[in-house]
């Protein structure tokens, strides 16, 4: 489950983990839409870049610290697009529009298990 816990709104009942190398490497490539949220978790913090290519519509990113409160949000990322690195310890991948719908903003904290 994937929720907004400083506005308590439930984001998705159900996340995709993605752990491992392979699975981040992959994150929404060649995918036709988003089924639920990517959560991509990293051991420590570290400065991540974010590549769009292959994904053939527009994401909302979202970046967290350890604490999972949001430190940055890039909406509406483009497909076949480089995002800038953000050092970050999660970063949360929902559909195009979700940060707004879900009224996610910088310094919220976030919940997932």
């Amino acid at each position: 489950m994937l929720i907004n816990k400083t506005k308590n709104i439930v984001i998705s009942k159900d996340v995709r983990y993605c752990r491992n190398i392979f699975s981040k490497a992959k994150g929404l490539m060649f995918s036709r839409k988003i089924d639920k949220p990517l959560i991509f978790l990293f051991s420590k913090e570290k400065r991540v870049s974010i590549h769009m290519f292959f994904v053939f519509f527009p994401i909302d990113v979202i970046y967290l610290n350890k604490n999972k409160e949001v430190i940055y949000i890039k909406e509406n990322a483009k497909p076949f697009t480089l995002l800038r690195a953000i050092n970050c310890n999660y970063i949360i991948e929902i559909e195009e529009g979700g940060a707004e719908r879900y009224k996610i903003e910088k310094g919220d904290i976030v919940k997932f298990d």
